[in-house]
C-alpha cells in the first residue's frame, strides 16, 4: 500500500488519530498546472487546543521510554523516508513545484534528520557540578514538553522534519503546522512516516490551517517552545507572542544573502556557483544567493556569464519534464517578484537576463549595475533574481555585505586567504568559501543573526539539546542537611 494513500487522510487532520477537521477541509494544488491534487484537512483552534492537552498527557510517558525505545522510532522513521522516497518526492515534486533533484534532497535529509536524531535520546544529559557542599550536584537536560513546529512551503519536509525529529528524540510531544500550499508533503507525509514507524499516539499532531492555527499553536498553555521557520514578519509577531507568554522561540527567518566573488575567481566556476545560488528551486529559499559582490576587474565578463547561464536554464513542469527551474508558488509571489524586478529597472539597474514570465513560470533574471539603493537590492525577493554590484577594496566589500538587515548566510569565491579574512569580519550565521549561500546539513548548526533569527537553534547535538530540552539542577546527600533553623 502507498504510504499516502488518500482513504487515509483525504480531508482529514491528525488529533489522536485521522478525523476530520473543525474548519473543513481544503484542496492541495499543483502550481505548475493548476491541477487538485488532492484534499486535505484543515483545523480549527479548538483541534488545536484538543491536540495540544492531548500532546501534553502523552509525552510525559513517552518522555519516560528507554532511550532505545524512540531511538528506534526514529531509525524507523529514516528507513520509511528511503523507502518510499520516489512516492513522497512526487508529491514534493508536484505540490511544492520542485525539480526532481531537490525533491529527491528533501527525501534524502528527512532519512538523515531522523538518523541523526536517533542518537539524542542516548546523548549525555548532563553534567557533574563542582560543589562546596557535601553532596552531590548534577545539571541533567529534561524534555521541553510540548513542540509546536510551523514550517513553510519551499522545503516542505526539510524545514518540518529537522525540528520535528530532534524534538520527538528528546522525549518531547510536537504540534505540526504546515504551510497550507504544502500541507500534504509537509504535513501528511510526516504523519505517516511516524504513523508507520510507531509513534504512539498523541505525540504527533498535523493541524493544517492558516494564520488563525498559528496563532493557536504559539498560544495553547500546554507549549512551551515554538520552533518556526518563515518571513522575519511573522517571526516578530511570534516572538512578541511568545514574550508575553514566557514561551521559548526559535525563529529561522528571512535572508538577503551575499555573495563576494574576489578578484582572480574562476569565472566559469563562479557563474554556475552563482546560478545555483540565485535560481535553484526558483530562489525561493531563505539562503538563495541574492546579492552578487563582484570585484571591477571581473564585472562585465561574470554579468555576461551569469546571464548567459540564465538564458539557457529551461524553465517549466517539474514533473513533465527535465527542467532546472519549476513554478513559482502562487500568483501573489510572481507579482512581488516581478514586481521588485520592474522596480529595480526604473530605479537604474540594467536588465542583462529574464524579467519575464509565463503562467507561474519567471526566468532566471539578471540585474547588473545596481545600487545601494535599489529595491531589488535591499529587499528580499525570494524569487530567481541574480542582483549584481561591483566592489574595488575588500573593505568596500565587507560593508557591501554587512550593509543590510539580515545575516543568515554568506559566500565568498576566490582567493581562500583572501576570503578567510573576510569571514572574520562579516555578520552572518553561516559563511561558506568556495561555496555558494544554500547549504544544509543535519548535524550542522542552522541559523542567522540580525532580522535572519535568533541564532543556530536546530542542526547537530548541541544546538538541539538548547533548543528542545531545559536543563534542571539536581544535588544529593546522603541524608538530610543540618540548618540553622
Amino acid at each position: 500500500m502507498a504510504l499516502l494513500d488518500p482513504s487515509i487522510w483525504t480531508d482529514k487532520i491528525y488529533v489522536n488519530g485521522w478525523r476530520e477537521g473543525g474548519a473543513g477541509s481544503a484542496d492541495a494544488v499543483e502550481p505548475a498546472t493548476g491541477k487538485t491534487l488532492g484534499s486535505y484537512g484543515v483545523a480549527s483552534v479548538e483541534d488545536v487546543l484538543e491536540a495540544a492537552r492531548t500532546a501534553a498527557a502523552a509525552q510525559k510517558e513517552w518522555a519516560a521510554r528507554k532511550p532505545e525505545e524512540r531511538a528506534a522510532v526514529l531509525r524507523r522513521a529514516g528507513a520509511l523516508w528511503e523507502e518510499h522516497a520516489e512516492e513522497l518526492g512526487g508529491w514534493i515534486t508536484r505540490e511544492a513545484g520542485s525539480i526532481p533533484p531537490k525533491a529527491g534532497l528533501e527525501t534524502h535529509s528527512a532519512a538523515n534528520e531522523c538518523y541523526d536524531a536517533s542518537a539524542l535520546p542516548s546523548h549525555p544529559a548532563g553534567e557533574v557540578l563542582a560543589t562546596n557542599e557535601q553532596r552531590w550536584s548534577f545539571s541533567r537536560r529534561r524534555p521541553a514538553g510540548v513542540v509546536s513546529v510551523i514550517a513553510p512551503f519551499n522545503f516542505p519536509v526539510i524545514l518540518s522534519i529537522r525540528a520535528v525529529a530532534p524534538a520527538l528524540a528528546l522525549g518531547n510531544a510536537v504540534l505540526l503546522k504546515p504551510d497550507p500550499r504544502t500541507a500534504v508533503c509537509g504535513g501528511v507525509a510526516l504523519m505517516r512516516v511516524f504513523e508507520e514507524a510507531g509513534l504512539p499516539a498523541g505525540l504527533l499532531s498535523l493541524l493544517p490551517g492558516g494564520a488563525e492555527i498559528g496563532a493557536a499553536v504559539v498560544e495553547a498553555p500546554e507549549v512551551r517552545v515554538i520552533a518556526f521557520t518563515g518571513s522575519t514578519g511573522a517571526g516578530r509577531k511570534i516572538a512578541e507572542s511568545a514574550g508575553r507568554l514566557l514561551k521559548r522561540a526559535h525563529l529561522e527567518l528571512g535572508g538577503n544573502n551575499a555573495m563576494i566573488v574576489l578578484p582572480g575567481a574562476d569565472l566559469a566556476k563562479a557563474a554556475s556557483a552563482a546560478a545555483f545560488g540565485s535560481f535553484m528551486h526558483q530562489g525561493q529559499i531563505c539562503m538563495t544567493t541574492g546579492r552578487h559582490i563582484v570585484h571591477e576587474d571581473i564585472y562585465e565578463q561574470y554579468v555576461e556569464a551569469l546571464a548567459e547561464k540564465a538564458a539557457h536554464l529551461p524553465v517549466g513542469d517539474p514533473a513533465a519534464g527535465n527542467v532546472a527551474l519549476g513554478p513559482i508558488i502562487d500568483e501573489n509571489q510572481l507579482k512581488k517578484i516581478d514586481g521588485i524586478v520592474q522596480d529595480a529597472v526604473a530605479a537604474g539597474a540594467r536588465l542583462a537576463a529574464g524579467g519575464t514570465s509565463d503562467a507561474l513560470f519567471y526566468r532566471p533574471t539578471v540585474l547588473a549595475d545596481v545600487t545601494p539603493e535599489n529595491p531589488a537590492w535591499r529587499q528580499e525577493i525570494f524569487g530567481p533574481v541574480a542582483p549584481v554590484m561591483k566592489f574595488s577594496t575588500v573593505d568596500e566589500a565587507v560593508e557591501l555585505a554587512n550593509d543590510s538587515e539580515y545575516g543568515l548566510s554568506l559566500s565568498i569565491l576566490g582567493d581562500v586567504g583572501m576570503a578567510m579574512d573576510i569571514a572574520d569580519r562579516v555578520e552572518s550565521g553561516k559563511v561558506h568559501i568556495n561555496e555558494q549561500t544554500v547549504n544544509d546539513e543535519s548535524n550542522a548548526p542552522f541559523g542567522g543573526v540580525k532580522d535572519s533569527g535568533n541564532g543556530g537553534r536546530v542542526g547537530g547535538a548541541a544546538a538541539n539539546l538548547e533548543s528542545f530540552t531545559e536543563i534542571q539542577w539536581l544535588t544529593m546527600r546522603p541524608e538530610i542537611a543540618p540548618y540553622p533553623f
